[in-house]
């Protein structure tokens, strides 16, 4: 009897002590470690149970911040904690604000009031505290915690994630969200180093390839920290979040989930620039009578959630949850389980009800990838395009223009020479327009390979190039039947022949001032300056030989037909007629 009295006393004690110990909160001698004073119990070494997540990833010096403690498991509670800001050297920065519920006690680590630790040991759900910044500091900080979910069970030195102090003026605030971090493994013992802060380094990379997976143009810009756009898909559980930032001039940037590489019947994420602010809003791509749209009309629009959205020196920048699972026009769309392609898009125009065409950015994955499963992201190869475009403007820019020149100015500069039996103008102007015809119709070929199909790009690009390629086509076959230059048809072909190529030629120009447009292109602006130094040089250089030619014309009769000799007649007529088919026109 006496040893059941005696038993019950020391579990009463044992309950008593497990409840009370340290009730008002951590005495400031663990500011420098975080560790509780509990008798000698080591911290939990498992997975913690809890996390500290930051409200946004970056703040105005003097900003609030709101700080949430999270769990993993629903409505589990917590008794216990202390949490502080560090900078990258260890330095304890900020000040917390007393709670209105008296859960909250703040003591000073070398500072005032720049750690908070509770105020009693009542079961704590969910729970969140507001931190101001300093405003005698700029750069990076994470936030360190401990946390006891009773006396005997604790988690020391969890970590958040990178939060960037910046000038007041740079950040413009959005508001408190809910957002949730997956659990991470950490170490159980609190190291006082916060070794991964760089000050320099753009905090929306970080975790790339490791808890989130990035998409960014130009293609491999996630490894260089170099993207103009991005886009980076986080899971959190059974939570997927987008993060998206765009260029400078961009009116929206846009994150689409696709079964092919193209769009259309695609659900998209939009972050749009709305007035200075930054507004979230899911659509649905088509393709009518040749044009791309994405309305949002009919969309709903309550299957994502904007967590965070800012203008970042005029950047927009957005954090978005969109629900796992939805069906968007009786299409099942499940990122748990199905692999899409990722259209990553962005536009310099908006509409009421819709975005304009993505003229900045367009780059599908190269493959389809399943959102659930962290990975490298590359973008879709892009070779065919570029020599698509590097055969267009070496056949038209350098040997055509090089042909026309030949044929119009120099059938009198090698009189008497021959190359392969044929005069050395028309023989180099020949292989000229054979490597043009060849480069052409490549070309021609290689775009409907890329783009399966017609271009659907409200541009005349595709238009002027089909009717530049066709021309192009039946010039030399046009050439090959060409009459003898006796022939009384011979003035017909030589007028159609000139007429065709120096019409073809001056579409296929423009038709590359249309390409500068394209945003598949991705050619830079000032490549309109290049094309426009082009025309203007070539303009200069037919105006220089044109007055050339009749300077030198002036003491003659000037030729006004176009025959083109036939060698295999003798030298001596061949020599007599090659003035006669010496033509400036």
């Amino acid at each position: 009897m006496l040893f059941l009295r005696l038993a019950s006393c020391l579990a009463f004690f044992i309950s008593l002590r497990l409840i009370n110990c340290l009730p008002n909160g951590a005495p400031i001698s663990t500011c420098s470690t975080l560790q509780p004073v509990h008798s000698n119990i080591p911290p939990e070494a498992s997975q913690s149970l809890f996390r500290i997540e930051p409200q946004a990833k970056i703040v105005g010096q003097g900003q609030i911040l709101r700080i949430e403690i999270p769990s993993s498991i629903p409505q589990l509670s917590f008794k216990g904690f202390i949490i502080h800001a560090r900078t990258p050297n260890g330095r304890v920065v900020g000040r917390f604000a007393s709670s209105a519920d008296g859960l909250v006690k703040l003591i000073d680590c070398s500072g005032v009031q720049n750690t908070a630790t509770h105020a009693n040991t009542s079961p704590k759900v969910d729970f969140g505290l507001d931190w101001q910044a300093p405003s005698d500091y700029l750069g990076d900080i994470i936030f360190n915690s401990t946390v006891a979910q009773d006396y005997d069970k604790f988690w020391v030195g969890e970590t958040s994630e990178i939060v960037k102090i910046v000038e007041r003026d740079q950040v413009i605030p959005s508001g408190i969200s809910t957002t949730r971090r997956p659990i991470e493994v950490t170490t159980p013992n609190f190291v006082r180093s916060t070794s991964g802060l760089k000050n320099n380094d753009d905090f929306i990379y970080d975790g790339c390839g490791d808890t989130k997976t990035c998409f960014g143009s130009p293609d491999n810009c996630v490894a260089t920290k170099s993207c103009q756009t991005f886009s980076a898909v986080i899971v959190k559980g059974d939570r997927y979040i987008i993060e998206m930032r765009s260029t400078k001039s961009a009116a929206y940037v846009a994150l689409g989930l696709s079964d092919d590489e193209k769009m259309g019947k695609d659900s998209v994420v939009e972050c749009v620039n709305e007035s200075g602010s930054v507004k979230a809003y899911t659509s649905w791509t088509i393709v009518s009578n040749g044009k791309f749209d994405a309305p949002r009309t009919g969309i709903p629009q309550n299957s994502i959630r904007l967590i965070e959205g800012r203008l970042e020196n005029g950047m927009i920048y957005c954090q978005v949850e969109r629900q796992p699972v939805t069906i968007i026009n009786g299409i099942k769309f499940d990122l748990t389980k199905q692999n899409y392609f990722l259209l990553l898009a962005s536009g310099s125009g908006i509409r009421p009800a819709s975005v304009d065409y993505h003229d900045i950015v367009r780059l599908s994955s190269r493959e389809a990838l399943k959102l659930s499963e962290v990975t490298n992201v590359e973008g879709r190869s892009t070779l065919l395009l570029r020599l698509h475009g590097a055969f267009m403007i070496t056949a038209w820019i350098g040997t055509a223009s090089i042909g026309i020149l030949l044929a119009r100015y120099f059938k009198q500069t090698w009189v008497g020479s021959s190359l392969c039996g044929k005069d050395i103008w028309f023989a180099w102007h020949r292989i000229c327009m054979i490597l043009t015809w060849a480069l052409t119709l490549a070309a021609f070929v290689i775009i409907f390979v890329e783009i399966k199909g017609w271009s659907s790009v409200d541009n005349p690009h595709a238009i002027l190039g089909t009717i530049t390629t066709v021309i192009c086509f039946f010039q030399p076959i046009g050439a090959f039947f060409r009459p003898h230059p006796g022939s009384k048809k011979r003035p017909l072909f030589n007028w159609t022949h000139w007429l065709g190529g120096n019409l073809a030629h001056i579409l296929a120009i423009v038709t590359i001032f249309f390409a500068v447009k394209l945003g598949k292109a991705e050619l830079p602006e000032w490549m309109d300056f290049i094309l426009v130094a082009y025309v203007v040089f070539h303009v200069i250089v037919h105006f220089i030989y044109s007055i050339s030619g009749c300077v030198s014309e002036g003491k003659g009769t000037r030729v006004t037909s176009f025959p083109m000799t036939d060698i295999s007649q003798s030298r001596s007529q061949m020599i007599a007629s090659a003035k006669q088919d010496a033509v400036v026109r």
